[in-house]
């Protein structure tokens, strides 16, 4: 299944980018593998260097790509994301691969290993690692233009909100009033609640009946299941407390923008440094219906410069 960004991604047909349903996007509606069939073994080993969590350290990492240049930290506060990031780095794994979804003013996303020898105009988001990387979500650490975030299945696949073990975005983004913070702050109310709903025991069945479907792609009976979920959100909304932005978030989407309806749903572990009006120029590439961009976008290769 497709790893995803959603706008919100309350519908789990919607997704469409990151993970989720017949194909992984960004929840703008984010941005993979079969969650339903995904054991999610522990993660692989790293090296001894990258895991040493006493050493104080900043990893820096160079994008090489089609269109330029960008560079990225990763944030120490993430040290899950942070290091397999950087193992995957280590083995070449995003060498030659493509930033498969572009969307402007939302994100760019790349990391489907599908990608590497994909046809013209084949349909990509599904490729994946084998494994889920437990979220780290951090309220300090939130979708700015230039954040670095994991893809992931949606929740009704993926009720624990894990990120994918190799797909990616990078926030481009756009600016917003205080009056539209307060929609953003009213689709994040509904997408924590949705989460909570997912995960209540009495709807545990639900979840099992969605996922068998999943398998079998049949999204009429998905969209079945998925709606019961709809359902008890829509009656629980009226009484959710709306969820506050902290001082920071509404400088920074205000000042200089991002995508916030994704916070606390997609784990950011790193920011671009160097390089945005890269990602500028490739978010706004001509694409086809799939937000695939029309001419490939590839990553030649990525390096770690330096560790501080």
């Amino acid at each position: 299944m497709r790893k995803i960004i959603l706008p919100i991604a309350l519908t789990a047909i919607m997704l469409a980018g990151l993970h989720c349903v017949p194909k992984q996007k960004l929840q703008e509606t984010p941005p993979g593998q079969t969650g339903a069939q995904n054991p999610n073994p522990p993660l692989p080993p790293y090296p001894h260097e990258i895991m040493n969590d006493t050493v104080p350290w900043q990893p820096v990492v160079m994008i090489l790509t089609t269109e330029g240049e960008i560079r990225v930290k990763l944030y120490n506060e993430t040290p899950l994301h942070r290091d397999n990031f950087l193992k995957l780095v280590s083995e070449h794994f995003y060498d030659s691969l493509l930033f498969h979804r572009v969307i402007e003013n939302f994100v760019i996303q790349g990391g489907d290993p599908n990608s590497k020898k994909a046809k013209p105009g084949e349909l990509l988001g599904d490729g994946d690692a084998g494994y889920w990387i437990p979220a780290e979500f951090n309220p300090k650490l939130f979708h700015k233009r230039g954040a670095l975030a994991a893809a992931r299945e949606s929740d009704l696949i993926n009720p624990k909100q894990e990120s994918s073990g190799c797909q990616f975005y990078i926030v481009q983004g756009k600016r917003f009033s205080d009056s539209l913070l307060q929609v953003q702050a009213r689709r994040i109310t509904k997408a924590r609640l949705y989460n909570q709903t997912v995960n209540k025991a009495e709807n545990k069945w639900i979840l099992e009946k969605y996922r068998q479907f999943a398998d079998q792609k049949q999204e009429d009976s998905m969209k079945v299941y998925s709606v019961m979920i709809d359902k008890q959100v829509e009656q629980q909304l009226p009484m959710a407390p709306l969820y506050q932005f902290t001082p920071e978030q509404k400088q920074a989407y205000t000042s200089e923008g991002g995508t916030p309806h994704l916070d606390g749903s997609y784990t950011v572990f790193g920011e671009v440094i160097q390089g945005m009006d890269v990602v500028d120029k490739i978010a706004a590439m001509k694409r086809d219906k799939n937000d695939r961009p029309q001419k490939d976008v590839r990553i030649l290769k990525m390096i770690v410069l330096k560790k501080i």
